[in-house]
């Protein structure tokens, strides 16, 4: 006993005479707990955004435009962007993709040969591995058998008109869930009654909270029923959210777009010609914009292995996150680059593709879309910030936005149900398009579109939220 009084003693006295060294755990301080973090890997086509603060919005009126000053402060972390926006070629690996799944699936159905007629093959990890098909052929795999064929031949269809074998877009599904932590980490839905309000001056309700989710199913002929169910709260599943879209875009937007012009061709190619592969996707709408993501973070996670856990979601940036990245952080900036003109002064340089004056869209050097990453990037190495497509984001719009989110990460999320206002599915675009003239291409400012329409003018870029620490450069403002 006697021994043990002085090893303590000695050990407080060392401790208080070495107050530069570190403690051990020996000693009885508190030294916490070690880890081994894991470093995230650059995304593939990613460029890291500092975190940052900045005002956002206009800071000048102009009543010829009828905007109102409303600049405000914000501050956002930081986070992966899309150095481009999302091409055609990068959206026929999504909906490719869901093709080959829906075969698979086929494959294993007894109307198609049954189990025996196709072997899933596994990777290291135990994950299954998805056949490349050739888009182009009507049968893409020569050795294929007669209910192989089939399953194939299943989700293709015949041109009427040209007689060439095509997708059939009415097929393309994508199913996917997302858990709301947003609500789920609300104390009012928290199971627990005692926890819900900490306030003891009234008496705890025990009545279970309501909640809305949302849920889809297809049914007997073949069409996607969309419901937003509200139950008393049972548990964490209640925030889970299903969704099943169909993820063809609309090639008929070039003519729904544009009353009485000859835009067929472009519903012929722009999406399904190779030569427009480096071209931004568009006639997708927000709801596609969102699948996108979801499977991308899909397949992203399947190589990952057990790392997949620290990976955060593909999603759609707020506006917040939008603004910030297209005026690189400076205040000052209307548009991706400093001054408040789209063009050099000097020799007439065009900064991006939008339309230089009425009727004239060729004198920026395009007639509609250009190949991405044309026109020089801003001080973030962000491409087409300004002009070329339009950009979804996550954001909801309402006249009163401003005056309903925080100054920190601000965000304004509505699911809207189908039973819902149309009005109240009105998402935030933000950048301006190749149809439109200079002072809407502005950072600065906003605009919207409903979550259910496919413009060939709108695109959209996806964002990571950055996992682990990043020192913010110091911005001119």
């Amino acid at each position: 006993m006697k021994k043990l009084l002085f090893t303590v003693a000695i050990g407080l006295a060392v401790a208080s005479c070495s107050s530069s060294r570190s403690l051990n755990s020996g000693g009885g301080e508190v030294t916490g707990v070690g880890g081994t973090s894991w470093q995230e890997p650059t995304p593939y086509g990613m460029v890291l955004v500092d975190r940052g603060s900045m005002k956002v919005g206009p800071a000048e009126a102009d009543s010829l435009w009828g905007i109102e000053a409303e600049a405000r402060g914000i501050s956002v972390d930081g986070f992966w962007m899309d150095e481009t926006e999302i091409t055609n070629s990068k959206y026929k690996q999504f909906l490719f993709w869901v093709r080959d799944s829906i075969i698979r699936e086929r494959l294993a159905d007894p109307a198609y040969g049954g189990n025996e007629a196709f072997k899933i093959e596994e990777d290291r990890e135990g994950n299954p591995i998805t056949p490349r098909l050739n888009w182009s052929r009507p049968i893409p795999w020569k050795n294929a058998n007669e209910d192989e064929q089939r399953a194939i031949e299943s989700v293709y269809r015949t041109n009427v008109i040209t007689g060439v074998r095509e997708l059939d877009p009415e097929q393309m599904n994508y199913r996917y869930e997302t858990y709301n932590l947003t609500e789920a980490a609300k104390r009012k839905h928290r199971l627990n009654a005692e926890r819900r309000d900490y306030n003891t001056d009234h008496e705890v309700d025990y009545t279970m909270p309501v909640i809305s989710k949302d849920t889809a199913y297809i049914d007997d002929e073949g069409k996607i029923v969309r419901q937003t169910i509200s139950r008393a709260l049972t548990g964490d599943f209640d925030f889970v959210n299903t969704y099943i879209v169909n993820v063809y875009p609309d090639t008929t937007c070039w003519v729904n777009d544009f009353e009485n012009a000859y835009n067929e061709p472009y519903v012929r190619m722009y999406f399904s010609n190779a030569g427009y592969n480096d071209y931004p996707v568009v006639g997708v709408s927000w709801e596609q914009a969102n699948a996108f993501c979801a499977w991308r973070t899909e397949f992203l996670k399947r190589s990952l292995g057990k790392q997949a856990v620290y990976v955060e979601p593909y999603r759609l940036p707020t506006e917040a996150e939008w603004e910030y990245a297209a005026r690189a952080g400076v205040d000052k900036n209307k548009f991706p680059w400093e001054g408040d003109l789209p063009l050099t002064e000097s020799d007439g340089c065009f900064y991006a593709n939008f339309k230089p004056m009425e009727g004239n869209y060729v004198k920026d050097g395009n007639i509609i879309t250009s190949r991405v990453g044309t026109y020089s990037p801003n001080e973030f190495g962000l491409y087409d910030m300004a002009g070329n497509v339009s950009e979804w984001t996550s954001t909801a719009y309402t006249e009163s936005i401003n005056k309903l989110t925080s100054d920190l990460n601000p965000e304004y999320r509505y699911n809207a149900a189908k039973e819902d206002p149309y009005k109240m599915t009105r998402k935030i675009v933000r950048g301006g398009s190749w149809k439109d003239v200079a002072h809407n291409i502005r950072g600065d400012i906003r605009m919207w579109e409903y979550q259910n329409e496919q413009r060939s003018f709108i695109g959209f870029r996806c964002v990571r939220s950055h996992v682990g620490f990043n020192r913010a450069k110091k911005r001119k403002n």
